[in-house]
């Protein structure tokens, strides 16, 4: 079974709300600038370009500015928390929470927001 692109990860503790947003993404590092951001989504994954180069985190701090810019948070509120040195890897978004949405249409309005992002 695969393993879907966008999950939604609920807070712990009794009084805790939202949650986080966890993104399954293959990078594609050293890209033309222009071509930087969300390439493609599928049910699988989320492909995203970088113009910057494999070596020493760039590329990773890359990943982590495209996706805070496609959601409008924080990069501080994006963390890679899987695939440091690999292109496969597991981008959370924290703190991420709808007011009056279910887990289930905030993942819908991630992936609306990717698939916009990647038509861009």
């Amino acid at each position: 079974m695969l393993t879907p692109a966008v999950r939604f990860i609920a807070a712990k503790g009794s009084k805790a709300q939202g949650g986080s947003i966890q993104l399954l993404c293959h990078v594609k590092p050293g890209v033309s600038a222009n071509r930087e951001g969300i390439a493609t989504v599928t049910t699988e994954r989320i492909e995203v370009c970088v113009a910057a180069q494999a070596r020493e985190g760039g590329a990773n701090k890359a990943v982590r500015e495209v996706i805070a810019k496609v959601f409008k948070v924080p990069k501080s509120d994006v963390e890679i928390v899987k695939g440091m040195k690999s292109r496969e890897k597991t981008v959370v978004i924290n703190n991420f929470a709808s007011k009056n949405k279910t887990p289930e249409e905030d993942v819908e309005i991630i992936k609306i927001i990717l698939q916009e992002s990647a038509d861009s």
